[in-house]
């Protein structure tokens, strides 16, 4: 039979209440707690802050506040940058690659909810969300669930990406469509 986690994880119906699951999310939540409460000058700490908030080591420049549920479900490739205020709901992976750029405000959500109202007071499941290399979000952009986005994309500012973008391509709007090809 398998944990709560490993159903979120495998993007299954799974009860968020679980007491694991809290534990992870109250540990989470207290280190972007604490990284939020450091200042632009304490680089190692920040540094401390995030290996123990992802589980590995990363080159990644994070301003803060920054928000996540879990951090254990982000991989971040090299040079990665979120700008202020960035919330990343990580009940399944999220992968973002090299050399991206968030702007501020941008929210990445895998967790979603059953539509049937009983259901929902209770579980929830979610999807993973995949971003290539050398992407651009702009400024107030929402991820949706199994989304995935290219490489070489920019996204407009305030786009709400509920679909799939291919390679080379920017793509705008509420809900986000490619306008044009940036090869």
């Amino acid at each position: 039979m398998k944990s709560e986690k490993e159903k979120m994880l495998a993007g299954e119906a799974y009860l968020c209440g679980d007491p694991q699951l809290l534990s992870e999310r109250t540990k989470a939540h207290n280190l972007c707690y604490k990284y939020n409460t450091t200042t632009d000058d304490q680089a190692f700490l920040r540094a401390k802050i995030l290996r123990d908030l992802f589980g590995c080591e990363t080159g990644a420049f994070i301003q803060a506040p920054f928000y996540c549920d879990y951090g254990t479900n982000i991989k971040l490739g090299k040079n990665v940058y979120m700008n202020f205020n960035c919330c990343l709901l990580d009940v399944c992976q999220i992968t973002i690659g090299d050399n991206c750029f968030l702007a501020p405000n941008v929210q990445i959500y895998t967790a979603t909810h059953p539509l049937n109202a009983i259901q929902r007071r209770s579980t929830e499941f979610g999807e993973p969300i995949t971003i290539g290399d050398d992407v651009w979000i702009g400024g107030g952009s929402i991820i949706c669930p199994g989304v995935t986005i290219g490489s070489r994309v920019v996204i407009g500012a305030g786009s709400v990406v509920t679909k799939d973008i291919p390679d080379d391509t920017l793509a705008v709007g509420n809900p986000c469509k490619v306008i044009r090809s940036l090869k």
